[in-house]
């Protein structure tokens, strides 16, 4: 072999290890295509989903559903089923599908938004709600006597004394709708039913104070932050409050009201008078938009080049808030409380998601790079539910993982 030769080869070797590498990288930053056994999948043990899923569509639970999972960056199954509406016509469920996401509005938009902030220097999780609401009231006791106050992490983790929600059309019938100033400032002085950090009770009222804290530090509403700050940035490209009319075919509709869907408008009685905007519901998204930002948590905050988050601010989101282990409640995500039911029997400690009303559930297991993104319209459907189906799910996918 001549020198020319030699150096040919040894230019084709590094060429082909910088493929090689280049692949490496991307997998581990971006959601690639794949196959299930390349994620380390029984197919044959995975594809039970469709059985229990097909089921729970001919038992009339839901409608239709879109389910997503991913895992090691490579997205494993990915499939829609039955229909995304049933009166007064019916239309097929697609991959695409848009939908409500109700209270996974939570964490994706809402808790986001506070934590860039926080990591910005412009709030402290320690700060009292006060600080930027002065009109919010203290939980006083039977005495009388005030308690500490109500704080930015109490609020995060449900453990603020709040009610769980207030009466939507006493609020319409008084003030019309939407009324956003009227509900913020209900919210401040209503009564808090407990003392802040005693006691875990999910509420909503909570988010909503905490996309006004959003608003009125930043000048921006919780739509306008977060499309800002985190869904453009990702490449979110259906992922948005109050979707325009070009979004509308697109999206799976939730109750039927004097034989029309809603479709398009958010389905949360408080969030509709909030005018669709806000931090307790009001984000629509598909499979795919919420793939991208699992995988960006479990990246340590990054995709695609793109950084959201530091790795600490994922850790501290997605961990059991340490002085409030008792609610088992991260930052705005679901570790290990009564409400985590769609995480399953089976992935490990550590795993954490939510759900919302809609139908709607995601599920992240850090330890083994599992994402399952299960989108259901179950309030299409009178008196329905989504909550077994979530947890069957996951448990069929964690006993599919068979490399590690």
């Amino acid at each position: 072999m001549n020198q020319k030769q030699a150096i040919k080869k040894l230019l084709i070797g590094l060429f082909s290890l910088t493929l090689i590498f280049g692949q490496i990288l991307v997998a581990g930053d971006h959601l690639l295509s794949g196959q299930a056994q390349n994620a380390g999948f029984d197919l044959e043990k995975l594809q039970r989903v469709d059985a229990v899923i097909q089921q729970h569509i001919s038992d009339g639970k839901i409608p239709g559903a879109t389910l997503l999972i991913a895992r090691k960056g490579y997205i494993a199954y990915r499939k829609a089923y039955g229909n995304a509406q049933l009166t007064p016509t019916v239309e097929k469920m697609t991959e695409d599908k848009i939908f409500d996401m109700a209270s996974c509005t939570k964490p994706v938009a809402t808790a986001s938004s506070v934590m860039l902030l926080v990591e910005e220097g412009k709030i402290r999780l320690a700060d009292p709600v006060k600080l930027y609401i002065p009109e919010y009231t203290d939980f006083i006791d039977s005495v009388g006597k005030k308690d500490e106050p109500i704080r930015v992490y109490h609020l995060l983790t449900h453990t603020s004394g709040l009610p769980p929600y207030t009466n939507a059309n006493a609020l319409k019938e008084k003030f019309g709708s939407p009324c956003p100033d009227q509900l913020v400032q209900t919210i401040a002085t209503i009564k808090k039913q407990n003392p802040p950090g005693k006691v875990f009770d999910y509420s909503c009222l909570g988010f909503i104070t905490l996309a006004e804290i959003v608003h009125r530090i930043s000048g921006k509403t919780i739509d306008e932050f977060s499309q800002e700050r985190i869904f453009t940035p990702l490449g979110m490209k259906s992922t948005l409050f109050c979707p325009p009319e070009k979004f509308q075919p697109r999206i799976a509709p939730t109750e039927v009201i004097n034989g029309k869907p809603l479709r398009g408008f958010v389905h949360d009685p408080l969030a509709q008078l909030m005018d669709g905007k806000s931090g307790n519901a009001g984000l629509f998204s598909t499979i795919d938009d919420l793939a991208i930002f699992c995988q960006m948590l479990l990246n340590g905050g990054t995709y695609g080049g793109t950084r959201i988050f530091s790795p600490l601010t994922v850790q501290a989101m997605t961990s059991v808030y340490s002085d409030l282990a008792f609610a088992g409640r991260g930052l705005g995500w679901d570790v290990n409380s009564a409400y985590n039911s769609n995480l399953g029997d089976l992935f490990p400690e550590g795993t954490f998601g939510h759900t919302g009303f809609t139908g709607t559930s995601i599920c992240v297991d850090p330890k083994t790079e599992t994402i399952v993104i299960l989108l259901t319209n179950a309030v299409h459907i009178p008196n329905s539910s989504a909550i077994r189906l979530r947890s069957l799910v996951a448990n069929i996918v964690a006993a599919s993982i068979v490399k590690y």
